[in-house]
């Protein structure tokens, strides 16, 4: 397939794309999961060595719901704002790429690239709740993916192929297991960086997982689930959170509202953020 050949990713994007592919290396890498450039912001001046986008969060900032109720453009506009608002790496989640095609999600990764991503989570369901893309279709896209990235200048992009088999219940339940390790063989052979499996925080299907896989394991974390030391135990190579933050920050102000509303009260907002302290990190 053809892809555009004129290179778009800037010489800031290169190096954040080498510090990112450095920081993948390590034991353990912990994403926490902005949804705009003020949460992105926050994360980073958490001590984040790198960010990842959440679509959940990024699409209900936006008036939409998960699930590609944004398009491309929108998402891509989402993520330049993020990588705009840090120094840190960013990585997008571009869903399923914006349509099936591989040409669809080549599009995708050339828009992400010039937004400033370093890397980018591609699905293999076709939609919420499934099915999936066959294997060798899903490592159609992915190749396309890879080489869409190398044409736009950024051959160092990750690529982390995300399955949905565990968190859409895809397939007989003994049979998961060997039906993502088919995938990621697969995924790998595509060009794939690494393999995300939702859904799956069960440690001994983790660990077996993560030995016999030939991708570092991306794992998303959930309240009452694995904390990271267990993650990275069971072999774990990067955990992020989804919705989980932004999921968070709605709790907060949802609280907050209703005691405004209800009692009058202002306690919910004790231990907020500094006003001062908060429009300081806008001072770029």
């Amino acid at each position: 397939m053809s892809v555009a050949s004129s290179p778009s990713a800037d010489a800031a994007t290169q190096r954040k794309a080498r510090l990112f592919r450095a920081l993948s290396t390590e034991p353990v890498l912990v994403l926490p999961n902005a949804w705009d450039a003020a949460s992105a912001a926050v994360i980073a001046a958490a001590g984040a060595t790198a960010i990842a986008t959440t679509s959940g969060g990024v699409s209900w900032s936006l008036g939409r719901g998960d699930g590609q109720g944004l398009s491309r453009g929108e998402m891509a506009q989402a993520a330049r704002r993020i990588v705009d608002s840090v120094d840190v790496p960013v990585t997008v989640d571009a869903e399923g790429g914006y349509g099936p095609a591989p040409a669809d999600v080549a599009a995708t990764v050339r828009a992400m690239v010039e937004a400033g991503a370093v890397g980018v989570n591609l699905e293999d369901s076709t939609a919420v709740g499934g099915p999936l893309f066959g294997v060798a279709e899903q490592g159609a896209r992915l190749r396309a993916a890879r080489d869409a990235a190398a044409a736009a200048g950024l051959p160092e992009l990750f690529v982390n192929a995300r399955t949905d088999v565990f968190l859409f219940g895809i397939g007989p339940s003994d049979g998961r297991l060997g039906a993502v390790l088919e995938r990621t063989a697969a995924y790998a052979e595509a060009g794939a960086d690494g393999v995300f499996v939702p859904g799956l925080l069960d440690l001994d299907v983790l660990t077996t997982l993560c030995a016999a896989s030939p991708l570092p394991v991306n794992a998303m974390a959930v309240a009452g689930g694995p904390g990271v030391a267990e993650l990275a135990r069971a072999g774990v190579r990067r955990v992020s959170l989804g919705t989980g933050l932004a999921q968070a920050a709605y709790a907060a102000t949802r609280r907050a509202a209703a005691e405004l509303l209800g009692t009058g009260g202002l306690t919910a907002l004790d231990g907020s953020l500094d006003f001062g302290e908060l429009d300081a990190l806008f001072g770029r």
